[in-house]
């Protein structure tokens, strides 16, 4: 399994193909599509922007357009698909261990030649990568659901189910996109349409779930594989079921002999009942399954899914690549400009003047790119390696001895599972498991564990500390000698110091040169906890 896990780049083996119930390459080889959603590029959703409260793109851009005016909109715009995802994007994701990516689309750029020049410059990045490239549907002309912001829909229009016209324009587009990449072996398959929402039977289940038939979503994504086969015999089709990828009732049995099905999973628990269901669809109808969108949630839980469709072989696409937010790969900064413009959208603060709003767009585009991105180990650790290894090790490297003193923030305890780097009562949210109240994360900044951290004016400290928690220290002891270990706290609590497994008395413990593990134990939580220092005596 280990042996599998870093083999990740695609090795150029060609065609995808789904075999019975797994997708194999041209060599009819397994293979584990590891991938990420290059969300809010080609289609932004206002969360990412911390501009939740505003909703669908073309409404963001309105937003804008108020403060900078339309000029100057438009030129960010053209600024932000040309900043947002570049190459360096995609080397580094081959670089942490991943195989695939996921593109979601915005229709509208298909309907002129920018959209088709972004594709063919993201295929070649991958190409070079040895990565496959997923094509995703993701706003479909008109919407394809009752979640506005993830198809930029507009309610005041036709949607996609309401109006023949975008329906054929859906159709012709998968045609084109088909034409145009039949030959195409880093072409990983086509999601021909991203999380249907819609109740056909009755419009009060907006969501879907409840649907019975799903006639109009399984004959819209039959005349889709039609007009695809037409032009390309080759390249998998990827089906979406209504109730955001999870309803397929009355949509099978397959109707063509390379699909694959893809299910999406949010924040439920990461057992086999989870899945059970697609499970039993994979059986039925011998179809691979593919997690096709997952993410936003802890370390923990991120680890836990992985380990769960792997083991049985189902590939993935986590979400987001990046965000303003700490629980993905890259976080973009937020620019001062820009929180001022966020400030005056939400009532908070003053509407910035015209030249102010122009110059936070500016560093905006400045702050999107890769290069300018906060990367997050810890996010990737947890995706790749702690899947399948209980080993913790540094989050950076610790010497101690070199000084009278060493210092060590506390938000640099080990990478590693729960349980074995650290261990915090509350490590993931399930905000999805009706009756689960759990938070995992309660400070969202600097790291994604189940650790509580947050910033004040001293800096990053760890906080929400409870009865029993824990944190591992990794340290390399230059000079051996007899140490005191002082933890700098703020609020009532009482902590233990543990070395290798030992409890340290409160006079200091002597240290041996070499590797040690440091754990710091709350006997009684209810304290903030800043830094860790070494003293040698």
């Amino acid at each position: 399994m280990a042996l599998s896990l870093y083999m990740s780049p695609a090795e150029g083996q060609g065609f995808l193909r789904a075999k019975g119930r797994i997708i194999v390459n041209e060599k009819g080889e397994k293979v584990i599509l590891r991938g990420m959603g290059l969300g809010g590029w080609m289609l932004q959703e206002s969360y990412m922007l911390r501009a939740g409260s505003i909703g669908q793109q073309h409404r963001i851009k309105e937003k804008i357009a108020e403060l900078a005016g339309q000029e100057k909109t438009d030129q960010f715009y053209q600024g932000w698909l040309d900043n947002h995802t570049t190459k360096t994007d995609i080397d580094s994701m081959a670089a942490w261990g991943f195989n695939s990516v996921r593109i979601p689309m915005h229709y509208r750029l298909l309907t002129n030649d920018k959209g088709f020049v972004m594709l063919d410059s993201l295929l070649s990045w991958c190409r070079t990568n040895k990565m496959y490239l997923i094509l995703d549907m993701h706003a479909a002309p008109g919407g394809q659901g009752n979640d506005l912001n993830i198809s930029d829909r507009d309610p005041s229009k036709p949607s996609l189910w309401q109006s023949e016209a975008n329906q054929q324009q859906m159709i012709a587009l998968w045609k084109t996109l088909a034409e145009r990449y039949a030959n195409e072996p880093c072409i990983g398959g086509y999601d021909i349409i991203n999380e249907p929402n819609w109740g056909f039977e009755d419009s009060a289940d907006r969501r879907g779930t409840a649907e019975k038939t799903n006639a109009p979503l399984k004959k819209l994504m039959m005349d889709i594989t039609k007009a695809i086969r037409g032009v390309d015999k080759r390249h998998i089709i990827i089906i979406e079921g209504n109730g955001f990828g999870n309803n397929y009732r009355g949509v099978l049995p397959p109707w063509d002999d390379n699909m694959v099905l893809s299910f999406h999973k949010y924040g439920n628990f990461n057992t086999e009942a989870s899945i059970r269901n697609f499970l039993d669809l994979r059986e039925k109808y011998n179809i691979p399954l593919w997690l096709g969108e997952s993410g936003e949630n802890s370390n923990t839980w991120f680890t836990e899914a992985i380990r769960l469709v792997e083991t049985h072989d189902i590939g993935w696409s986590w979400w987001p690549l990046k965000k303003m937010g700490s629980n993905n790969p890259l976080e973009i900064k937020v620019p001062q400009g820009y929180q001022h413009m966020l400030d005056y959208w939400s009532g908070k603060g003053p509407k910035p003047t015209e030249k102010e709003a122009q110059n936070a767009l500016d560093e905006l585009l400045v702050a999107v790119r890769c290069e300018n991105n906060i990367y997050h180990r810890d996010v990737t650790d947890a995706m790749f390696r702690q899947v399948y290894s209980d080993e913790a090790i540094p989050f950076k490297q610790h010497i101690i001895g070199d000084a009278p003193t060493t210092t060590i923030p506390a938000v640099e305890y080990d990478l590693g599972r729960q349980g074995v780097a650290y261990f915090d009562r509350d490590s993931a949210s399930y905000q999805y498991t009706p009756g689960v109240k759990t938070q995992g994360n309660r400070g969202r900044v600097y790291r994604n564990d189940g650790v509580d951290i947050t910033r004040d004016s001293i800096g990053y400290h760890i906080f929400s500390i409870e009865d029993g928690e824990w944190l591992q220290y990794t340290v390399d002891v230059k000079k051996e000698g007899e140490y005191k270990i002082v933890t700098d706290t703020t609020g009532a609590g009482q902590i233990s110091i543990y070395v290798d497994g030992k409890l340290m008395p409160v006079a200091g413990t002597h240290l041996s040169a070499g590797r040690r593990r440091i754990k710091v134990f709350a006997d009684k939580g209810g304290f903030l906890f800043y830094t860790l220092h070494f003293r040698r005596d």
